[in-house]
Parts: structure tokens; sequence; C-alpha cells
């Protein structure tokens, strides 16, 4: 047993997982983002379609099929500062493009359990496709316009009384209600697609599902976005609570249909005890909600990767695999 962390050491999430599986015992070999000009790939595809390779870094030497669970939380690697310093046509921006491809390549065929396989992120970064995801599996979602029309928004608006906007994409943005305020930069929509949502009242829940580890967390927040409640001087309180039985098997369903062995489900329960999600987050930044909830979800997390919480099934067919018949190999060096 082998398990790879990719990322940034001292990223939140990351560092409370590495120190999980060390209080466990369990070997595990951190890949620092930052060592990336250090860093050489080398991966093969041959006989039985098997995929193998190396990392070697300055610091040590990576067998990848030695690996049998792997966590990633990568930042773009062409937004290191060594990488932005050296600029867009160097080597080492070229290194830094290849190594994340060649990465992310094998996170997406190697048999190891992979939290989370960058295809089943993918839906995230359009938010629209997403949420019909979501609707497919039974949920509540609010009613959606995506549009460059600035008539088209103000009909929305007319017909749901309260809107919200947001980014269309995965990229983090501020949720805010439309106002009065708005009206003079309503044209501005012509020049960039903007997400708008009927607006749901109610209180705020951050779900997170790990293998079939279900953590619950209430959000009391007078806010739009609670995550900028400061902004707004208001006040956040975030606490561990239980939902409907029901409910918590939805989310398990739903993340389990996804492929996402770890997410962050965000979900609204009315006035009237409806219920809503916006939607699922593949890399939640799980270490804000632990913090004040003491919920057990780094070890949670270190479990599932060690293999000692159920998980999932992750079909992977193998794209490279397919393609390789008899003694065919392929190499790619980084």
């Amino acid at each position: 047993m082998l398990i790879l962390l990719w990322g940034i050491p001292e990223e939140t999430p990351l560092a409370a997982v590495y120190w999980e599986l060390t209080d466990l015992g369990v070997p595990t070999v951190f890949l620092d983002q930052r060592d990336i000009l250090e860093t050489e790939i080398e991966l093969s595809v041959g006989d039985l379609h098997l995929v193998q390779g190396q990392i070697r870094t300055r610091h040590q030497k990576i067998d990848l099929d030695a690996i049998t669970a792997v966590y990633l939380r990568p930042y773009d690697s062409r937004r290191l500062p060594q990488i932005v310093a050296a600029g867009v046509d160097s080597p080492a921006f070229k290194h830094a493009i290849a190594s994340d491809d060649a990465l992310m390549c094998w996170s997406e065929i190697t048999p190891a359990l992979v939290i989370n396989r960058p295809s089943a992120m993918a839906p995230n970064g359009c938010k629209p496709y997403q949420l019909k995801q979501i609707r497919s599996l039974g949920f509540n979602v609010p009613d959606t316009l995506v549009t460059t029309d600035p008539n088209a928004v103000q009909a929305f608006w007319e017909q749901h009384g309260e809107i919200i906007y947001k980014s269309v994409s995965g990229i983090r943005s501020k949720v805010s209600r439309l106002g009065s305020e708005h009206l003079e930069r309503l044209k501005n929509v012509s020049w960039c697609p903007t997400q708008f949502q009927q607006y749901i009242p109610g209180r705020d829940y951050r779900v997170h599902v790990v293998g079939t580890e279900v953590f619950a967390s209430e959000v009391i927040s007078q806010a739009d976005d609670y995550r900028y409640a400061g902004q707004e001087d208001e006040s956040t309180e975030i606490r561990a609570c239980s939902i409907p039985h029901e409910l918590e098997e939805r989310c398990r369903v739903l993340a389990k249909a996804i492929q996402l062995p770890l997410c962050g489900i965000d979900l609204r329960q009315t006035p009237e005890g409806e219920w809503y999600c916006f939607e699922v987050n593949p890399s939640p930044g799980f270490t804000f909600y632990q913090q004040f909830t003491n919920q057990p979800i780094s070890g949670a997390i270190a479990n599932l990767l060690a293999g000692r919480n159920h998980q999932p099934s992750q079909e992977v067919e193998n794209p490279v695999a397919l393609t390789q018949r008899g003694k065919t190999t392929q190499v790619l060096h980084i």
C-alpha cells in the first residue's frame, strides 16, 4: 500500500489528510507542486494494458504502479511564481504544462483509487450542465437562466421576483442577489455569459460525502453567500447536524452516480421544508467546516484512501490501452 498526495503541502485539506495518514501509519508520499521544474515523469503502456511509470524529483523516486490511492488537489502549475516569472514561451512553462497533463492523464487510467478523477470533476466547470445532472438524480434545483441578453434577464427577474447571479464556470465566485443598483450594469451581460437563478429562501447546509460516510453541517447566516458574510457585515455560524435519512441516502446516490468518492454538496431547506441542491463541489475545502464542527472528515478521507472505509467503485476504461495490442509500448517522458 502506498498513498500519493499531489499539491502544495501547506494547503489545509491536503495537510490535514497527510497527518491523518501519518497517524494511521499508512505509507504516504507527497508530490510537492513547487518542485515541478525538478520533476521528471515517465509513463508507459504495454503488455496486459498496464500503465506503469515513475516520478522522479530531487528528493524521491515514486513508482506509479505501486500507488494504491491518490488524493489530488493541484493548482494550475502555470500559476506557480517560478513559472509565471519564466514566461509563456519558456521551457519551464512548457514543462509545467506537460507535467500537469501527464499526471492528469495517469490519474484517469490508473487502477488506483483516485480522489477525484479529473473527468468526474469536469462537470463542475459548467454549472448548468452539473445542475442537469443533479436534477436527473431527484433533487430540486432553482430555475436557471444563462444569457447574454439583458432583456431576457429582465423578464426572468420579473417572473421570479428575486434572483441571484454567479459565475457559469467552476471558478469560485460570490453569489449575489440582483437589486435595483444593478440596473445600470445589466447591459454588461451582453459581453459575458452570466448565470442567473431563482432566489430560494431558507437555510444552507453543506453535506460532505466521503465514500459512504455523510457529514452534514448547518450554516446559519443572513448573507446571500455565507462564505463572504464579513463583507456584508453579517455573521456566520456553522455547526454539525443531522439531515433526514432519505436525503442523506440521496446524497450518497448523487456522489456515487457522478463518480466522486469525495464531494461537498450544497443544499438549502426552504421555510416550507423543501430541499434544493445548488451544486456539488468535487474538491471541497472541507477543513473550513471541520474547524467549526469537529467532524472527522479528514480522518474519513484518510481511511478511504487506506482502504479502511467502503468506497464506491471507480470504473476505469483505459483510453490508451484500448489502442494498444500485443507487445506495443508507448513511453512518455516529461
